[in-house]
C-alpha cells in the first residue's frame, strides 16, 4: 500500500505542480490574502472528486479491458513525454509565473471562479480522470494511490498560498523557474518509464 501512496504523491505532484492558470490564480489570492484559504481547499476538493472518480470509475472500466488498458498505457506514456518535453522547453525559454491581482471579489464571486478555472480547463480532466485514473487503476492499492495524490494536490495548494508572501519575490527570477520546470520534467520522464516498463503493472 505504501508504494502505491508514494506512487500516488509523484505522479499527482508531478501533475499537479505545473505551471499554469489554476496554480497562477491560486498563488494570486495568496498574493493578495483574499480568501485564499477557501480557494486553496476548494481547488483540493475538486482534485479529490476528480481522482475518486478517475481510479474508481473510469480505472475500474479500463481495468475490464486489456486493450483498453493498454491504449490508456501507451497513451498515458505519450502525454507524460508530452508534458515533459514542454517543462523542459519553458525551462530553456526561463519563463516565469506571473499572478494576477485583477480580481477584487466576495468569498461568492471568488470561489465561482476558482470553480471556473479549474473546470474548465481541459487539463485537469487528463490529468485527474485519464492519467491518474488510468495510473491508479494499475495499483496494488488504488485507495493508497488516491490518498496519495490527493495528498500531494492539498499539501501543493495550501502550501501555495502559505507561502505566497516569501514566494513572490523568487517567482519573478527566471532561473528559479527553470529549476522548478527541470524537477518538473525529472519527475514526468520518470513516472513515464516506470508506467511504459510495466514497473506499475
Amino acid at each position: 500500500m505504501w508504494w502505491s501512496v508514494f506512487n500516488g504523491a509523484g505522479v499527482g505532484a508531478g501533475l499537479i505542480i505545473a505551471i499554469g492558470a489554476q496554480n497562477a490564480f491560486v498563488l494570486g489570492q495568496g498574493l493578495k490574502r483574499e480568501h485564499q484559504w477557501w480557494v486553496a481547499g476548494l481547488c483540493a476538493l475538486c482534485d479529490w472528486l476528480l481522482i475518486v472518480a478517475g481510479v474508481l470509475g473510469l480505472g475500474a472500466l479500463l481495468q475490464q479491458s486489456p486493450m483498453l488498458m493498454s491504449i490508456a498505457r501507451w497513451g498515458g506514456v505519450a502525454f507524460l513525454l508530452w508534458q515533459a518535453v514542454k517543462a523542459l522547453g519553458r525551462m530553456r525559454s526561463g519563463g516565469q509565473l506571473t499572478a494576477s491581482t485583477a480580481l477584487k471579489a466576495s468569498l461568492g464571486k471568488v470561489l465561482m471562479a476558482t470553480l471556473a478555472v479549474t473546470l474548465l480547463n481541459p487539463q485537469v480532466y487528463l490529468d485527474t480522470l485519464v492519467m491518474l485514473g488510468a495510473i491508479g487503476a494499475q495499483q496494488s492499492s488504488p485507495a493508497g494511490f488516491i490518498a496519495g495524490a490527493s495528498l500531494a494536490s492539498m499539501v501543493w495548494f495550501f502550501g501555495l498560498v502559505a507561502c505566497a508572501g516569501w514566494l513572490a519575490p523568487r517567482l519573478t527570477s527566471p532561473r528559479a523557474w527553470q529549476v522548478i520546470e527541470a524537477f518538473i520534467a525529472a519527475i514526468l520522464l520518470a513516472v513515464a518509464w516506470q508506467l511504459g516498463s510495466g514497473a506499475w503493472l
